[in-house]
């Protein structure tokens, strides 16, 4: 049946700005780009990190969405790391801070960020996988 999470897919409010966020900031390799003929979307942007993907779709016209506290939905997408520290000093080279955390626990270091638009991305270090 299912095998894994194999991308997310997400439209930014500036394609280009995202674009760099995904590839420089969080090292991910692009993996294709290209312009599409569909109502409301005009080019697409697949982005490997890791085993994952993330999809980036400019999509002229798109409208964003109120985000005030917990709401019913998507929260977050979720990238391992294999060391925290080293990845919170690569991620403030390129001014990115952590929204919340780091948080340590005997299992795991969690921390968030966000993306350009304000998408939630968790950290997380495994010391002992459940």
């Amino acid at each position: 049946m299912l095998k894994r999470l194999d991308h997310v897919e997400l439209i930014p409010s500036d394609f280009e700005r995202s674009l760099d966020f995904y590839t420089t900031v969080l090292e991910g390799s692009l993996a294709q780009r290209y312009a599409v003929d569909v109502p409301g979307v005009s080019e697409i942007a697949y982005i490997k990190i890791g085993d994952s993907a993330v999809e980036l779709i400019r999509a002229p016209g798109a409208q964003a969405l109120a985000q005030t506290g917990e709401r019913i939905g998507y929260r977050l997408m979720a990238f391992e790391v294999g060391d925290m520290l080293q990845t919170l000093a690569k991620l403030s080279a390129h001014g990115v801070t952590p929204s919340w955390g780091p948080l340590e626990t005997p299992a795991f270091i969690r921390a968030e960020i966000n993306d350009p638009d304000g998408n939630a991305i968790e950290l997380r270090e495994w010391r002992q996988r459940p």
